[in-house]
This record gives C-alpha cells, sequence and structure tokens, in this order.
C-alpha cells in the first residue's frame, strides 16, 4: 500500500539504478516526488492534423504507424529508427536517434501520439526524436495537454519522472494542509492536494496559476511565521550589556592600514548600539562585494573580547576560516587577546604559554559548521557573528547559540554580500534590524566586464592564455555539475574535459563542486591559492568569499542562468589586488531581455543597483529560474513578489495575536524545520 513515506525503490518500475538517479536530485520517498514541482510546461493541447503542419513549430500529431525499422549509421556509428506515421490528411516521417528499442515498443498498425519539433530535410517534413505513447484508451501523460517539464539528472527523462507522479498524485490528498482554513479562504486559495495536482498535470494555465499562487503563500507564510516566531523569542530574551570601549577602539581603527569609509563607520556604530543593551541583538549586515564588511565585524568582536566575553566567528569553509583567522591575528596584534580557529582539521590558538589548550579558552574563535557538529560549550559568549548568512539556516544558528553555558543570549550578527533592496529585506528578514555598507573603499579596481558573443570565444581563450603566461590564474563557472535539463546549459564535467583534453592541454586544471568530499574541496582550494592551479572549473561554490590574490579573470558560462546579484558575486573573486581584472560572460540565449540584463553588468559595478535592474528586469511575475543566492530558498513563490510577502506576513501576524502558540497548534513544527529560511 503507498503511503507518503514510500521509498522511491519501492514504486512500480522502479529499481536500484532509477533510485540512485532520483537521489541525485534528492527524491528519496514518494512525498519528495509530489513536491518536486515542474519548471516549465509545453502546450501540447491541441492536435494538429499532418497537412497542417509547419517548419520550426512544436506540435502534436496523432496517427497510425505506417512502417516502423531500425538503420545502422555507419558514419556516426549510430542506431536512426525511421517511421513513417499517417492520419486522415498526410503522412510525415519520424526520426529517433539510438534508440533501437523503439521498434519493440511501436509496431505496424499501433495508434500513436507524438509531440516534437517539426524540421524539413529538403524532402518534406520529418519530427525528430519526439516524445511518443501509444494510444490505447487511457488518458495521455506525456504528449497531449500542458506537459510538465522537470530538472533532470544524467540518464534520467521526462517520461520516467512524469510515470512516477502520475502513479502518486492521489496521495497529496494525505499531505496536511498547513494554511488555516481562514487563511485560505481570505486569499481565495485552493486547498494543498488541489495545489499539487494541478502543478503537475494542469488542464489549462488557469490551473497553473492556482496552484503556483497556493503553494507560493504558503512558502511565504512560512517565512513570514519563522521570522516572527525568532522575533517574539528574542523579545523575551536577554543579553549581556556591553560597554563600548571607546578608546581602545579609537586606537585600532587609526592604528589600520586604510581610512574606514563612512558606511563602515555608521554599521560599526550601529552594532556597538545594539551590543549595549540587554535585548540580544539580531543584525543582518548587508555588504557589497569588497564593501569592507570584516573590519566592521572585527570591531565589534574587539569590542566583546574588551568586555571580556567571547567573540565568535562562524564561515562555511575551512579555507576561508583560516583566512579569517590569519587576517585577524595580524590586526590584532597589539592587544592580548588570544584568538582561536576551529574546523575539521584545523585547531588552533594563539595563547603563547599553552597552545595546547581547549579552544573555548580565546576570546574570539573563528570556526566552521565544526562549531555545532562537535558540540563546543561556550564559555561565556557574548557575540555570534555568521559570516554568509544564507548558507546557514535556522537550526544551526539556534544550535551555535545554544552551545553555551549561560542562561543569556549572546548578540547575533549575520553577514552577507548579497545586495538586497532595504524594502526587500525588511519585509524578508523582519526579526533582523538592519545595517547597510553602501560603498566601497577608495582604490579599489574596477573590474571590465565583457558580454562575449560565442564567435569570440576563440579570442577570450587567446587572452587567457597571455594572462596565465604572465602568471596569472583563471575562474570558469558552470551552472551544472553534470545535471541536464536538456537546455545546452554548461556543466562543470563538460567543461572541464573541454578545457583540459582540447583547448589547454599544457596548463593545469582542476574542476571543483559541491559532490567532492570536504578534504577534495579544501586540497583543490589550498593548490589554487598556491597557484599549482592556472584554471579552476566552478560551481557557484566558489561564490564564498575566499581571496584568491592572484586570480585575474572569472569567464562564467551560460551567465543567463544566474542573477545579477549572484554575477555580480562571481566577479567579487578577482580584482583583488593589484592586478587588472577581467570578467568575461558567455551566453547561447539570444532574447533581448536576457542580453539587456547581463549587458547591466557592464554599465554598473554596485550590487545594489544590480539588484534593483534584476528586480525590474526579472520581475514578480518570475515564478521560476535559477534563485538568487542569499534568498531564501523557494521553490514556487517569488521573493520579489512584495505585495505576496506583506499579505503573508500580515496573516501570520493576525493568527500569532490570535494563538500565540500557533507553531504548536498548527502542526508547523516539521514545516518549519524543513523550511529553507535564512534568519
Amino acid at each position: 500500500m503507498l503511503n507518503l513515506d514510500t521509498k522511491i525503490e519501492d514504486l512500480y518500475s522502479v529499481g536500484k539504478t532509477i533510485a540512485a538517479r532520483l537521489k541525485r536530485l534528492d527524491l528519496k520517498t514518494a512525498k519528495d516526488l509530489l513536491f518536486y514541482f515542474p519548471f516549465r510546461y509545453e502546450d501540447f493541447r491541441e492536435i494538429t492534423r499532418i497537412k497542417n503542419l509547419k517548419v520550426n513549430a512544436n506540435a502534436n500529431i496523432a496517427g497510425q504507424i505506417e512502417l516502423i525499422q531500425n538503420k545502422k549509421s555507419p558514419r556516426k556509428r549510430m542506431y536512426i529508427t525511421e517511421a513513417l506515421i499517417s492520419d486522415e490528411s498526410g503522412k510525415i516521417k519520424v526520426i529517433w536517434f539510438n534508440q533501437p528499442f523503439i521498434v519493440k515498443n511501436l509496431r505496424i498498425g499501433d495508434k500513436v501520439s507524438l509531440s516534437g519539433k517539426v524540421t524539413d530535410d529538403n524532402f518534406g517534413l520529418i519530427m525528430k526524436a519526439p516524445i511518443y505513447e501509444k494510444i490505447s484508451g487511457f488518458e495521455s501523460v506525456h504528449t497531449q495537454g500542458l506537459m510538465p517539464n522537470y530538472h533532470l539528472t544524467a540518464n534520467l527523462t521526462q517520461k520516467q519522472i512524469r510515470f512516477l507522479i502520475k502513479q502518486i498524485i492521489k496521495l497529496a490528498k494525505k499531505i496536511p494542509d498547513s494554511l488555516p482554513r481562514e487563511t485560505a479562504k481570505s486569499q481565495k486559495l485552493i486547498s494543498l492536494a488541489k495545489a499539487i495536482e494541478y502543478i503537475h498535470f494542469p488542464e489549462n494555465y488557469k490551473e497553473v496559476e492556482a496552484a503556483r499562487k497556493r503553494l507560493g503563500f504558503e512558502e511565504l507564510f512560512l517565512l513570514q511565521l519563522q521570522s516572527l516566531l525568532i522575533k517574539q523569542k528574542l523579545d523575551k530574551a536577554k543579553a549581556k550589556k556591553q560597554k563600548f570601549k571607546e578608546k581602545q577602539i579609537k586606537k585600532f581603527v587609526s592604528s589600520l592600514p586604510f581610512k574606514l569609509t563612512n558606511a563602515q563607520r555608521q554599521a560599526a556604530w550601529e552594532i556597538i548600539q545594539d551590543t549595549e543593551k540587554t535585548r540580544p541583538m539580531s543584525r543582518l549586515l548587508e555588504g557589497d562585494v569588497g564593501s569592507g564588511k570584516t573590519i566592521v565585524a572585527v570591531i565589534a568582536m574587539l569590542n566583546t573580547a574588551l568586555n571580556g566575553q567571547q567573540a565568535v566567528l562562524m564561515v562555511p569553509t575551512e579555507i576561508l576560516a583560516c583566512q579569517h583567522f590569519e587576517t585577524i591575528k595580524k590586526l590584532l596584534k597589539n592587544f592580548d587577546i588570544p584568538i582561536g580557529l576551529f574546523t575539521r582539521s584545523h585547531k588552533k590558538n594563539t595563547l603563547e604559554n599553552n597552545p595546547q589548550s581547549p579552544i573555548p579558552n580565546p576570546q574570539i574563535i573563528i570556526g566552521t559548521h565544526a562549531l555545532i557538529q562537535q558540540k563546543i560549550k561556550f564559555e561565556n559568549p557574548g557575540l555570534v557573528i555568521i559570516d554568509e548568512q544564507h548558507r546557514f539556516g535556522v537550526e544551526q544558528r539556534k544550535q551555535l547559540i545554544e552551545n553555551n553555558k549561560t542562561s543569556v543570549l549572546p548578540h547575533f550578527l549575520s553577514m552577507t554580500a548579497t545586495p538586497i533592496p532595504r524594502s526587500l529585506a525588511l519585509a524578508l528578514y523582519g526579526d533582523l534590524d538592519l545595517s547597510i555598507i553602501n560603498e566601497l573603499p577608495k582604490g579599489r579596481q574596477k573590474i571590465s566586464t565583457f558580454v562575449v558573443p560565442e564567435n569570440k570565444r576563440e579570442d577570450a581563450y587567446k587572452f587567457i592564455r597571455k594572462q596565465i603566461k604572465a602568471g596569472r590564474q583563471i575562474f570558469v563557472i558552470c551552472p551544472l555539475i553534470d545535471i541536464s535539463d536538456k537546455l545546452g546549459v554548461k556543466s562543470v564535467k563538460e567543461e572541464y574535459k573541454k578545457l583540459n583534453e582540447r583547448v589547454f592541454p599544457e596548463l593545469s586544471i582542476k574542476m571543483l563542486h559541491g559532490r567532492l568530499k570536504a578534504k577534495e574541496k579544501e586540497k583543490i582550494m589550498r593548490d589554487f591559492l598556491d597557484n599549482k592551479i592556472n584554471i579552476l572549473v566552478s560551481t557557484s561554490v566558489i561564490e564564498v568569499g575566499v581571496d584568491v590574490p592572484n586570480a585575474t579573470i572569472i569567464m562564467i558560462e551560460g551567465a543567463d542562468r544566474f542573477g545579477l546579484s549572484q554575477l555580480h558575486q562571481f566577479r567579487g573573486r578577482v580584482g583583488r589586488a593589484e592586478h587588472k581584472s577581467y570578467c568575461f560572460l558567455f551566453t547561447d540565449s539570444t532574447a533581448p531581455n536576457t542580453i539587456k540584463r547581463l549587458q547591466a553588468m557592464i554599465r554598473y559595478n554596485n550590487g545594489f543597483e544590480l539588484a534593483e535592474i534584476d528586480l525590474k528586469l526579472r520581475g514578480p511575475g518570475e515564478v521560476y529560474g535559477t534563485i538568487q543566492k542569499g534568498f531564501p530558498v523557494l521553490k514556487v513563490a517569488t521573493i520579489f513578489d512584495y505585495e505576496q510577502i506583506k499579505k503573508a506576513r500580515s496573516e501570520a501576524e493576525n493568527l500569532l495575536k490570535k494563538d500565540p502558540q500557533l507553531e504548536k497548534s498548527l502542526n508547523l513544527k516539521e514545516k518549519l524545520s524543513q523550511a529553507e529560511i535564512i534568519n
């Protein structure tokens, strides 16, 4: 008997091989499949008569197989399956490549439905590699109506995903509806079960929109509820006051080899004012790439340490933790403050007399997730800072705060390099106060940015070779590892193979992506930092702010797949030293709106301006596509839909007023913990 927890491998026609492929997409149960939503639809609602087919148009036809056979192509070493399909108006040739098994599935006389693109091969119209299925009186799943398209992984097809979801779609009725009835009614939303059915197998676009509205509103509602519940808890909590150690802080600032910007001074003062209160600070520090957030964090940590309390800085990677440790050690060399580093591979501190002492003794502690996972108990935590806040969920933050031996909470500061317009940030992060560093330090070089057409690719490669001969290094970014939705999106593995074997065989090239083991990733980044690697081909994992001063070019494949804010963050990986630096944006798209978006990267070097442009050009109506890093990870809703966010917040506030124990009474605990909400 199927239920929501039924494992993927227990579904009909799923073996170990297909189950392993589905697990690459993080699909392990029937429930996971139901919540794996399509990113677009093919419109095959009308059956076209063969005589009315047009070249270069997508069409759906229904007819009878007059002829079907396999041929071997000696030139391309592949099988070609040819078929002749007829209806009452005419005939058309259909071919498939390297699928000889089709002749066993389809036979002469079978009635079939086919969907695909129509082309002309000089001998008449032809359909190449269409989706097909037999017409047997049952409902068509793959070739008629609005066909859902899902992101795939290697050796997995749209037909397989649709078939699996179709067999379990009725289980949607068993999923508890987490939205209160009065909320659903006031917002005119359909039920969760209906929304899941419509999102996968809609009869028309009206049903798609109804499903998106319902599923999107729930995501935003949970986001706002999470934010309000955290704020509620913080309002009741207590923190230790920290006095502003004005004399020592001024001494430190005057000793710096550069002058703080006004925005840095303002942000540091806002943080210090917060830490002087007994209510725990909960603040988000937004700063553009290279704006100097780290030095603001150091000022806050120094003030905490001078108050005899511990300051903890948690970052996403070991390399970044090590870089921060070395930087902060140098900056605070004139202060007698012990500093500790704690990651899986590194446990050290600057205590001269006892370098082997337990890590919690230092007053400033820099670490990774290991600080949580190994349940380090802090003696006297006064300040917790999380760098790149979008990479740490609420649960990690909660654990980090709770890993202390006192009954009071530390002050909390979250930092991000993702520029979010102020109005949007306040709507999204209602429990956080906001500080913005919106100016760059003087002397920071502008990175020359170019949108490179395909016919100029070889020129780009020549320029890269010159830079490497001059001793420089190169980043190459691809949207995917090896996942393909068959839209020609570049992947790390294929790009690495091409560059390594054909374009730059004489150079040292490595690839970096999220599936590599932590030790392997660390070694590759360490070798890149030490200039043992000329070119690093990577996914967006390099986005996190590791400094590679010798890298002068970042080449971004499939640039249209990223938001402008994320492209701007990638660009910030180069230009970190005195060398002139460049950003090359490659795209196969010729869509005017796409080119307009990418051209904005040439004209603007300010992340906040780019975020505003992206908001206008992508718009609140764009539900699917690459979600900007730094924002909540939402499957359906768009965080650009400010009106929906306001409605969701208002509903969450009203419900929380009626029932302060809303989280328990609505049985939302699981939903809230699953929601990837950033705070």
